[in-house]
C-alpha cells in the first residue's frame, strides 16, 4: 500500500472514452484511483440515475482493475446551488445531493467533494448563505446515514475561496463526516500565505486537490508553468496526516492528452513520496 494515493481528475480525458477505459489509461499513467465528475452537464447529472446493475458493473470492473474510484466531485450544485433562493432549484439540489450520495454508497466511494459556493448564477445574499448553511447540515445528516464523508472545496470565488472560510461551517455543523477538500491552485491564488492556511484545517481536510493557477487564472494550466508551490503544500498537509491527493486538469482536445495524463503524474508523484 502507497503512503499516499495520487488520484486522477476523470476530466483530464475525452467524455467520448468509457468508464473502464478511463480507469485503465488512469492506472497505465501510474495513478491510484480516478475521481469521477457529476457536472451540471445532462450528462453527467442521468449519472444519479444509473441503474443497480450498472452500479455493480463499475464497481466490480474498479475491483478487476485495481484503479478505485475513491471521490466524487460533484460540481451539478453550480446549476443547482445549495443555497438558491428558488424553492424549486434548491430542491432539485437536496435531490441531487441525496442521489449522489447514494450513488457514491453503490461505487464504493468515501468522499464527495462539494463546491464551496452558496450560489453560482445568481446573487448571494445573506438568504443564500443562511439556505446553504441550513442545507448543508441536511446533506451531512444524509451522508452520515451512508459512512460518506462531504468536503467542502474552497473555489475560485470570495464565498469559499480558503480553508479558512471553510473551517466556519464545519466548526458550526461539527460532525465527523463534513471535511474540507482544498483545491490547492485556488487557495494559493486566494493568500499571501497558503501553508497558514492548510494550518486553518488541521485535523479537517479529508484530501486535497493539486492543481496549476496563476493569479486570475484558475484552470487549463499545465503543472510546473504556473506560481503553485506544490512542495511546501503537500509538505504541510503530509505532516497533517492527509494521505489522498487528485491531480485537477482537463482534456484540451490537444493530441498529446495521454502523454499529458504521464507528464502531471510524474511532475506530482514526488511530492507525495
Amino acid at each position: 500500500m502507497k503512503a499516499n494515493v495520487l488520484g486522477l481528475y476523470e476530466k483530464s480525458m475525452p467524455d467520448t472514452l468509457t468508464f473502464q477505459e478511463k480507469l485503465n489509461l488512469a492506472g497505465e499513467a501510474g495513478y491510484d484511483a480516478l475521481e469521477m465528475s457529476i457536472d451540471e452537464s445532462d450528462a453527467k447529472l442521468e449519472r444519479l440515475n444509473w441503474s443497480r446493475e450498472k452500479r455493480a458493473s463499475l464497481l466490480a470492473a474498479t475491483r478487476e482493475i485495481g484503479t478505485y474510484i475513491n471521490t466524487i466531485c460533484l460540481s451539478g450544485h453550480r446549476k443547482f446551488p445549495l443555497g438558491s433562493n428558488d424553492p424549486d432549484t434548491a430542491a432539485r439540489s437536496m435531490e441531487i445531493m441525496e442521489n449522489a450520495i447514494n450513488l457514491a454508497y453503490d461505487l464504493g466511494v468515501h468522499i464527495i467533494q462539494l463546491a464551496g459556493y452558496d450560489v453560482y448564477y445568481e446573487p448571494s445574499d445573506e438568504n443564500t448563505k443562511k439556505r446553504f448553511a441550513e442545507n448543508l447540515a441536511k446533506s451531512v445528516e444524509m451522508a452520515a446515514t451512508r459512512g460518506i464523508i462531504l468536503a467542502m472545496e474552497t473555489m475560485e470565488n470570495d464565498f469559499m475561496n480558503t480553508i479558512e472560510k471553510a473551517m466556519v461551517y464545519v466548526r458550526q455543523i461539527q460532525s465527523p463526516y463534513l471535511k474540507v477538500y482544498p483545491d490547492i491552485g485556488n487557495v494559493t491564488n486566494a493568500t499571501d500565505d497558503v501553508i497558514a492556511d492548510i494550518r486553518c484545517g488541521v485535523g479537517h481536510i479529508a484530501a486535497a486537490h493539486l492543481k496549476e493557477t496563476v493569479p486570475g487564472i484558475y484552470r487549463n494550466m499545465r503543472f510546473g508553468e504556473g506560481q503553485v508551490d506544490f512542495d511546501k503544500a503537500t509538505a504541510e498537509l503530509k505532516r497533517q496526516g492527509v494521505h489522498m491527493y487528485t491531480a485537477e486538469f482537463w482534456h484540451l482536445d490537444k493530441d498529446d492528452w495521454r502523454a499529458e495524463l504521464r507528464r502531471a503524474h510524474d511532475f506530482l508523484r514526488p511530492y507525495l513520496q
